[in-house]
């Protein structure tokens, strides 16, 4: 009986791990077998075509956009094609009341009106190299002069040492928690101008209620160029656009920066980080916005302050939200326990790790909630209160004053008071009066429950009250408020087994690693904004039982959702007359396995030519930074006749379209 469910552990485990097209590979380990799964799947290149660094490859044509977004070169001259929300921050940082680009879109009619974003750096990589060897001995030769030989220190060492022999960036990057490690050399541009964005009512169409969701119709796309020496840049490579479409079951590759997943996280960690710290974080999280939307959908001139807040409030929120639902769903606690058992069963070590993570999260869980409200009502939930927190860092007073202009032009008091009244009450309702600090406690004698009253008077007394700013930043009561409790005070409140937990998980990720290999099943590891290639097919949905979804969205659906009542729904200006056909393609569903970082990325057929944008996955995809769920897992992208479309008849950029030869 023992045997049997040790088999049936292990089958339940791996089978997400074992899935062939699963993962996000390293771009410069294309194997054979990797190579030979693709070309069953239709793939019509070789490995050494996709990645090459003596010849060259299709990755010479991929950016990544400062590791937080990914994007592709689609012209000799420099112009480079990403997702809307990637370049969300830096259109809203551009626009003004009289020019809101957020609202009206931006297209710059030539290279002359295409402006530069200061601050914006773009990178290609030109190499990888396995630095493994290299590192341990570094490990050693410090660990013997009685030297610090920590992660940081030897990547300073190791980045400094590269980027000094090659002349390019150096990235240091460690797999599977220290098994192996790549040193990545990129060449950087910072000169980067923006060529076209949509309305974000075109790009985002459907707005928060579609975030998620399929179907969805966005025209989720932004142009900029890259220049070097005041010209546009010349790249190594770029891609070609294909306009023949797609058919269910085609070849789809994505390749991209993905930023971060968990996939070798230990159940106890994701029963924590799900089932105790996630419904408070989503529940604070909605609060914030519900407060938000409502000032936002009451002032066009609040929604432009508040618009690059929201997006990221909100994006982040709905994730939070529907990952706890899928991990629940999908049941991937248990499915991480039974492969633990197997992990246990097989060596006594890893069962004396398992054991004893599980003994520190049970006895860290409760002080974790509570940090938790500490970060949603202290440190995330305020822009005033971060704005202070700034100021009592400032190291003059003239800079103290700069934050304070700029705050008083970036915020809404209405919006912040509301906020704050908001912070207080959650945090006193939550917090353990044993975390209080001399501020809360005096406050908590002057107001009693009077949370509204108590969150008027530390307004009023702040320095965005008629007061100003006061000489001492620790005289304002608000300042006060949020920076005399720290994470300091809840870490020191946790077991001294705690201060083991960063080794301990590291030591988890190895000793799966080593199971795994073990058992001969190929393995990638965890994202972390390293270049990565996915592989997989246009494919339908069906996410519940007895529900179909096509695998392409149309024009029909703008038709049908349109709605001139609900700013997520509505058409900007003139769009309705420049609609495609109904049967023009908008969107379409890939099983691509893709997580933040890869949004931007270009879709790719079977001969490496560009089809769409990676924008988006599916709400029952969320499970996906602990698992990749066969069936439910997939990648939303934007068809690149969509973008075509929007860049003739909304942008009316023909000199792109030339550029382009399409």
């Amino acid at each position: 009986m023992r045997k049997l469910f040790l088999i049936l552990s292990l089958f339940l485990s791996m089978a997400g791990m074992a899935r062939a097209d699963e993962g996000m590979w390293l771009i410069q380990c294309l194997d054979k077998a990797l190579e030979k799964n693709m070309k069953e799947r239709g793939l019509k290149l070789g490995a050494k075509e996709i990645y090459n660094e003596e010849a060259g490859g299709l990755s010479d044509a991929i950016v990544s956009l400062g590791f937080y977004c990914s994007g592709s070169m689609i012209s000799e001259d420099g112009l480079l094609i990403t997702n809307h929300h990637c370049a969300y921050s830096d259109v809203a940082a551009l626009s003004t009341p009289e020019h809101n680009y957020l609202e009206e879109g931006f297209w710059a009619l030539n290279r002359s009106q295409e402006i530069r974003i200061p601050g914006l750096q773009f990178y290609f990589l030109r190499k990888v190299v396995d630095v493994t060897d290299e590192v341990e001995a570094l490990k050693e030769e410090l660990k013997a002069a009685g030297k610090p030989f920590g992660s940081r220190k030897i990547s300073a060492i190791m980045e400094e040492r590269y980027a000094k022999s090659s002349g390019m960036e150096a990235g240091l990057a460690s797999m599977w928690a220290g098994t192996n490690y790549y040193m990545c050399l990129y060449e950087a541009y910072d000169d980067v101008r923006l060529v076209a964005s949509p309305p974000v009512q075109v790009a985002a169409f459907g707005g928060d209620e579609d975030n998620w969701e399929w179907p969805q119709h966005k025209g989720d796309f932004a142009l900029y160029r890259i220049y070097s020496d005041g010209q546009p840049l010349h790249p190594r490579r770029h891609l070609q656009i294909s306009q023949k479409g797609y058919q269910e079951g085609d070849f789809a590759m994505v390749i991209g920066y993905p930023g971060r997943t968990q996939r070798y996280a230990s159940a106890a960690e994701i029963q924590q980080s799900i089932y105790a710290e996630r419904p408070h974080e989503v529940r604070l999280q909605n609060k914030q916005m519900s407060i938000l939307r409502k000032w936002m959908d009451a002032d066009p001139a609040v929604r432009m302050k508040y618009a690059d807040h929201f997006f990221s409030l909100s994006n982040v929120a709905e994730l939070d939200e529907g990952e706890a639902a899928c991990v629940k769903r999908f049941d991937v606690v248990n499915h991480r326990r039974a492969f633990e058992a197997g992990m246990a069963a097989a060596s006594a070590s890893d069962a004396a790790l398992l054991k004893r993570l599980d003994s520190i999260y049970t006895a860290i869980s409760a002080t974790e909630v509570q940090k938790v409200f500490f970060r949603q009502t202290l440190v995330r939930s305020s822009l005033a209160m971060r704005t202070l927190i700034r100021m009592g860092s400032a190291k003059t007073p003239k800079a103290r004053e700069d934050l304070m202009a700029r705050a008083l032009e970036e915020q809404d008091p209405r919006v912040e008071k509301e906020l704050l009244a908001f912070c207080v009450e959650e945090f006193y309702s939550n917090m353990n009066p044993r975390y209080y600090k001399p501020i809360h406690k005096e406050l908590l004698e002057k107001f009693g429950a009077d949370y509204a009253a108590m969150a008027d008077w530390l307004w009023e007394h702040s320095a965005f009250g008629p007061g100003g700013i006061p000489a001492d930043m620790n005289k304002d009561p608000l300042y006060r408020f949020s920076r005399e409790l720290g994470i300091l005070d809840f870490n020191a409140d946790e077991p001294a087994s705690a201060r083991d937990l960063p080794s301990l998980r590291g030591e988890y990720v190895r000793a799966k690693y080593r199971y795994l290999a073990a058992k001969g099943v190929p393995q990638y590891p965890d994202a972390n904004s390293t270049m990565r290639l996915s592989y997989g097919r246009v494919l339908p949905l069906q996410p519940w039982d007895g529900v179909y979804t096509h695998w392409q969205s149309t024009a029909r659906g703008l038709r049908e959702k349109h709605n001139p009542d609900n700013y997520d729904f509505r058409y900007p200006g003139l769009w309705e007359w420049y609609l495609p056909p109904a049967d023009f393609p908008v969107n379409f569903l890939t099983d691509n396995d893709i997580t933040g970082g890869n949004s931007g990325s270009p879709v790719l057929n079977a001969r490496g030519e560009l089809i769409g944008l990676a924008f988006d996955g599916n709400k029952e995809s969320l499970a996906g930074n602990y698992e990749s769920v066969p069936g439910y897992n997939m990648c939303v992208c934007v068809d690149i006749r969509y973008v075509l479309w929007i860049i003739r008849w909304l942008g009316r950029q023909e000199y792109i379209l030339e550029e382009l030869g399409v």
